[in-house]
């Protein structure tokens, strides 16, 4: 069995860092998908590419793989960097503004 082991990247449609602090062990497909001649669902025999594990760290995740005879290829993560404005978003509203207000 291969599988992958990374940390998800954040969703284009958030803003936050929510469900990307966890590292993710997952699955190969094992199997190429058919198509049903009767309906056009696109279905697989493989039921192992449905498995996504999370673990709080690297190292974690990289345990359970040896320990379950699993090869695992970990993609490390691009960290990328805080964007934090000095004032931050409380200055668009303060008393002591210098300049004018406009959108």
């Amino acid at each position: 069995m291969r599988a992958r082991i990374y940390k998800p990247a954040r969703n284009a449609m958030q803003s936050g860092t929510a469900k990307t602090r966890d590292w993710v062990l997952e699955f190969a497909p094992a199997s190429a998908r058919d198509v049903d001649p009767l309906m056009g669902w696109t279905s697989s025999d493989d039921t192992q590419s449905q498995v996504r594990l999370r673990f709080p760290t690297l190292e974690a995740a990289q345990d359970y793989a040896e320990a379950n005879g699993i090869e695992a290829v970990v993609s490390e993560p691009k960290l990328r960097k805080a964007n934090v404005r000095p004032g931050g978003y409380g200055e668009n509203f303060a008393t002591n503004r210098r300049s004018v207000w406009t959108h």
